[in-house]
């Protein structure tokens, strides 16, 4: 039964593929199809690799909720928009803010060019490091160096990887934090990947695999997920044909190694989709299931997610006014939104989420209010 779907699968690519990729008669059909293709793969008599089901982790049927943590910060912040927040060994949450500048209409043109690099980089300390207990900053660097910060990933060696979506760049940064170690994309140099180059177009989030395999959301422009090996060659571009696959805006990235996926927030399509990381086998199967996808009438334009266990935090923004801005709490697996939550006075305009790795604290930042929010994990008896 398993090849003859193998076989159905293919030829249902080829069909989509003859569409012109731009119709709205594709996206009907992809849709049509991509939900038939999914019940089929969903059977269990159909999945080879499918883990014992007592393997699976519980977290789903008591999902910790996050509780707002009272008067965090205790002193306010001289921050300005605060793009991105992560995670460092120590438990401390790093974040990323435009201190002064700001991203408006002006900011780019139609070719995405940044039309204010005359003005040089932004001269205050963009990444901070805070105490977990106060939020009081414990260290700072980054004058001189970006132009309009955007995501900020801590990996587990404490390398920060940066993205600046005006110089078109991601950046990973040693503890020393001197120099880069590594840079993808060219500066002020927008594009897509091609003949060896790698260039990118407004990346907007990073997620690093134990593996050292990167994941970039590119971006704004490419709306595409790039993945590379730990030196920066790139193994693969996603979406790639025949993936059942359309990403409009990929702004966040979460990876649950243990399931295999790379979630992504994928802003403009308001859900989150989660298809394979491939990083269990050295090449990438054409046949692969289809990615989970989450997408409900209250989810909004996902900001942003995060990873605890098998389950993906998310938070959206400003989407229309019939839909709270709030987060969310998701199982992948059964593609369901299993919680929401929010502060007491509510989100205004959340960008990023990160969770310690112990999964014992939240932390959601705002670009307007410029504002970090702390919340404790709890988990209902």
């Amino acid at each position: 039964m398993v090849p003859k779907l193998i076989l159905l699968f293919g030829a249902v690519a080829a069909v989509v593929a003859a569409i012109p990729p731009e119709s709205q008669a594709q996206r009907e059909y992809e849709d049509e199809l991509f939900n038939r293709i999914r019940q089929l793969f969903s059977s269990r008599t159909l999945v080879q690799n499918e883990e014992p089901e007592q393997e699976i982790d519980t977290l789903s049927s008591s999902p910790p909720r996050p509780k707002e943590v009272a008067d965090w910060p205790k002193q306010p912040l001289d921050v300005g928009q605060i793009t991105a927040v992560s995670i460092n060994s120590k438990g401390q949450p790093v974040i990323f803010h435009r201190a002064d500048r700001i991203w408006d209409e002006s900011s780019f043109n139609e070719s995405h060019i940044y039309q204010h690099h005359k003005d040089g980089p932004i001269q205050k300390d963009t990444v901070m490091v805070l105490d977990p207990n106060t939020g009081a900053v414990v260290s700072s660097w980054g004058s001189g160096l970006f132009y309009l910060p955007h995501g900020l990933t801590v990996d587990r060696h404490d390398n920060i990887w940066l993205t600046d979506v005006a110089m078109h760049q991601v950046f990973k940064y040693s503890p020393s934090h001197k120099f880069p170690k590594l840079t993808l994309g060219e500066r002020f140099r927008d594009g897509y990947p091609r003949r060896g180059r790698v260039l990118l177009c407004m990346p907007t989030a990073v997620a690093i695999a134990s593996t050292g395999e990167i994941f970039v959301a590119d971006g704004y422009c490419n709306n595409q997920i790039l993945k590379f090996n730990a030196a920066g060659g790139l193994l693969r571009v996603m979406p790639r044909p025949p993936e059942f696959l359309s990403l409009e805006v990929p702004h966040g990235l979460a990876l649950l190694e243990q399931l295999d996926l790379v979630c992504v927030a994928d802003r403009e399509n308001m859900r989150v989709v989660c298809p394979q990381a491939g990083l269990r086998s050295s090449s990438y199967s054409e046949y692969a299931s289809p990615p989970a996808t989450i997408q409900a009438p209250d989810l909004g334009r996902v900001f942003a997610v995060a990873a605890l266990g098998d389950l993906v935090y998310a938070i959206n923004g400003p989407t229309s006014p019939m839909i709270p801005v709030r987060g969310f709490t998701i199982d992948p697996r059964s593609e369901v939104i299993i919680d929401h939550w929010e502060p007491s006075t509510g989100f205004s305009n959340p960008h990023s989420i990160a969770i310690t790795h112990n999964g014992s604290y939240m932390y959601v930042t705002e670009i307007g209010p410029n504002k970090i929010w702390k919340f404790e994990m709890i988990i209902d008896n």
